[in-house]
């Protein structure tokens, strides 16, 4: 389906964020890169974006984690909101333009659950408010489900109050234990997990917006409970176009804290580092399940070593006229149905020709190639911290020089330059680059 803006010229993007229960893992996110890029691909193609990912600090899971460690579920929530700022920001895309808390959209949340009970698309029973799925004709058709057949996950919470097992909660009465609510018409309480992202887009981008992302195990109950508040209690849907990136797998089986084989961004990130882990996404189509794995990674840093290496040969400027097409390769791939797969084995290809000729004009159009995946900086000069050795060696041939002791200089010059490093002198002293 072609994306066709609702306002001419601008594009507004929502994608599910994380429960903030814990630190977040290397799937959670996947999400995040891949709309970060969306972001960034339609603005190279002229089109303004507003990109929203929202932070889920209020749900089930935070309570009980809160409840085992003996905190306050609000400061576990801002904790591990804090760490999930800073893991997302160590892999360099800039943060999206809004990032909601659920707990900062309660008025808005309360309004869209009045909305429904107004419309008799929802009840209220002792402080809970559920929403009746059966009077949804189109319920089903974003997950391609059977109504009868579809299980909202909840198990027996609030079944001896629901009119229908189908049915779900919008709004949930305070319980025992749970530290953190708020009043509402209906009772004192907080959210159900659905209604809170419904509200957050609405708030933010309003009804009808362009795309709305996250992963596919969220396609239900999550996704489809979004499109039919927002259908009933609005009169409108949600969005035009839905995005769903495939899972992250290790040996088949999709990475998830509740089956305990997860890999958490910052360890990712110290082992293999950002560029790889960003060439590790971009290698697969978004709605393609990846393999995450030491074999995947290992191959992604070569990946990035290949790049930097071709960058040294390349010279600034537009590449020459043959190489055009594999930049316009890469557009046209991501432009159908954004495939960055298609997209990266173009830039490839332009590095195998880069090294083919042994040197080209050309880095303009691979750093404009890899800006969309935030890989600019493969292209420039790697920074690479000097060991203590190093640095004591590059100061003895100062010493030396300034005694004018020059053989001695010339001799540790030798041995820098046997460890792999180039000495050059400045004005202030002395600089190190790697040879």
């Amino acid at each position: 389906m072609p994306l066709v803006p609702r306002d001419p010229g601008r594009v507004g993007i929502y994608a599910c964020g994380p429960t903030v229960y814990n630190r977040i893992h290397v799937g959670n996110a996947r999400p995040y890169v891949i709309f970060s890029w969306l972001k960034r691909f339609l603005e190279h193609e002229g089109l303004e974006a507003t990109f929203v990912a929202n932070i889920t600090d209020v749900n089930d899971k935070i309570y009980d984690a809160a409840r085992e460690r003996g905190v306050p579920s609000a400061q576990l929530a801002r904790e591990m909101t804090e760490h999930y700022v800073a893991d997302t920001g160590a892999l360099g895309l800039g943060r999206p333009d809004h990032e909601p808390l659920a707990s900062e959209t309660i008025d808005g949340i309360v309004d869209l659950i009045q909305a429904l009970l107004d419309r008799d698309a929802a009840y209220a029973v002792n402080g809970d408010v559920y929403f009746r799925v059966r009077v949804d004709p189109q319920y089903g058709s974003l997950s391609h489900r059977d109504v009868e057949q579809m299980d909202q996950g909840e198990g027996v919470e609030g079944s001896d109050r629901k009119e229908d097992p189908l049915d779900f909660a919008l709004w949930k009465a305070q319980k025992e234990g749970e530290d953190t609510a708020w009043d509402a018409p209906w009772g004192r309480g907080r959210p159900g997990w659905h209604v809170e992202c419904s509200a957050m887009a609405e708030e933010l981008l309003g009804v009808g917006f362009d795309i709305h992302g996250g992963g596919s195990d969220l396609v239900f109950p999550h996704h489809e409970n979004e499109a039919a508040q927002t259908r009933l209690g609005r009169g409108a849907e949600l969005t035009r176009l839905w995005m769903h990136n495939g899972m992250l797998e290790m040996r088949g089986e999709k990475m998830a804290k509740s089956v305990g084989n997860i890999a958490l961004l910052p360890e990712v990130l110290e082992r293999w580092g950002r560029d790889a882990l960003l060439l590790f996404f971009a290698g697969g189509h978004y709605r393609q399940p990846i393999v995450f794995g030491p074999d995947t990674m290992d191959q992604a840093a070569a990946g990035a070593r290949r790049i930097r290496e071709a960058a040294k040969r390349l010279e600034d400027g537009p590449g020459p006229e043959e190489l055009a097409p594999l930049k316009e390769r890469f557009f046209a791939a991501l432009a159908e149905d954004f495939n960055t797969a298609r997209a990266l084995a173009a830039v490839y290809d332009y590095v195998r020709e880069v090294n083919r000729r042994d040197g080209t004009t050309g880095r303009a159009d691979l750093a404009e190639m890899l800006a969309i995946f935030g890989l600019d900086n493969l292209l420039e000069p790697e920074e690479q911290a000097v060991p203590d050795d190093v640095e004591e060696l590059a100061r003895l041939r100062q010493e030396a020089r300034t005694a004018k002791d020059f053989r001695e200089a010339d001799r540790l010059r030798d041995e820098l330059a046997a460890r792999g490093w180039a000495v050059r002198d400045t004005a202030d002293g002395y600089a190190l680059e790697p040879a």
